[in-house]
């Protein structure tokens, strides 16, 4: 049996983060010990271990609970997990899309800040966020 501590030390979690995911029912309130702390069995350690990893892939802590949930009730099909994975997957790609839109945006403005450094303008008043500027990403 593990103790907050340990098991936060574990996942390099918080330990905060495990009374968190308890309060919000993402995981069941772990047993206690004589001296009244909370103790995590192996199947609680399960959990968490899924819980941590499908965070890596991006999914929220809402879309996890989802998971679990279907899961406990013994309705999560393949069918269930490939559907929310490929609407994760839609969510990352147009994610990509933005952050390259982000991308062509900064990248002007970077090249015009360097070739104001590059001839030693350093100490002049920096155009790059005037109006005039910031209309060439926008045409």
């Amino acid at each position: 049996m593990n103790r907050v501590s340990d098991v936060a030390r574990t996942f390099g979690l918080n330990p905060q983060t495990l009374y968190y995911y308890e309060r919000i029912g993402l995981i069941p309130a772990p047993e206690r010990n004589d001296s009244g702390y909370r103790v995590f069995n192996d199947q609680d350690l399960a959990r968490l271990s899924l819980i941590e990893r499908a965070k890596t892939l991006g999914l929220t802590l809402d879309e996890i609970k989802e998971i679990l949930v279907l899961q406990a009730g013994n309705t999560l099909t393949c069918g269930e997990i490939h559907e929310r994975l490929l609407k994760k997957l839609e969510q990352i790609e147009i994610k990509i899309i933005q952050l390259q839109e982000l991308k062509a945006e900064l990248l002007p403005l970077i090249h015009r800040c360097e070739e104001q450094l590059s001839q030693q303008k350093i100490h002049t008043d920096c155009g790059v966020f005037k109006e005039e500027e910031l209309s060439i990403g926008t045409s």
